[in-house]
């Protein structure tokens, strides 16, 4: 995560509408229970996803990387009762976070968690996607976002998490993931299918409105 002044953090944290508590007890439970829970989105990041969400009146949502669900839960929430989140996840251990806290969310109905590698099952997603969250598997974003753009609607968006990769993207001798990283930030730049901002929140957001 880049470094950010934690004053200014909790100074935005708390001039932000919260969140739901059943959030706050995901992160508490992912933080006692995973190895690696640094990988949860937070509530600032979910509070953006959220109100994007809400923004474009999304009803048709994919995620590329579910970890505990918290993301998940932060822009199914936003969504109306018939709305459906595709979400996919490589690790099926995942799952009793999802039994418990989607339930308390009252997204149950709308999340439909799909266990496997999303290289492989992105090509079964539907067209018409208003939204799309990727943050999964970083050396796979060229594929995940290549398969998926042509399935988003016309002024979609795409948003992919961890693109400035604590700040590695600066350096000048990129080790291999980060230069995957760099490159498919210059990938989507010179996409004219798109419009993008690379925003500094959490990890570096890049967020793409399909034109």
């Amino acid at each position: 995560m880049l470094e950010h002044d934690k004053n200014i953090e909790e100074y935005c944290r708390v001039h932000s509408s919260p969140l739901s508590d059943v959030l706050y007890d995901l992160e508490r439970e992912t933080n006692l229970k995973t190895v690696l829970p640094r990988m949860l989105s937070g509530d600032i990041q979910g509070r953006f996803l959220q109100m994007m969400t809400a923004s474009i009146g999304a009803r048709y949502v994919v995620e590329v990387g579910t970890f505990t669900g918290y993301s998940a839960i932060c822009m199914a929430s936003a969504m109306p009762s018939d709305g459906r989140l595709v979400t996919f996840e490589v690790n099926d251990e995942m799952q009793p976070f999802y039994d418990k806290y989607f339930p308390q969310a009252g997204v149950q109905d709308i999340i439909d968690v799909r266990f496997g590698d999303a290289r492989e099952l992105l090509s079964d997603v539907d067209e018409g996607i208003d939204l799309v969250f990727i943050d999964a598997d970083k050396k796979s974003y060229p594929h995940y976002y290549d398969i998926l753009l042509p399935k988003v609607r016309q002024n979609g968006l795409i948003l992919i998490d961890n693109v400035l990769w604590s700040g590695k993207v600066l350096h000048e001798d990129k080790d291999k993931n980060t230069a995957i990283i760099d490159a498919f930030n210059k990938q989507v730049t010179a996409d004219d299918r798109v419009e993008n901002f690379l925003s500094y929140i959490r990890d570096g957001l890049m967020i793409c409105r399909k034109l």
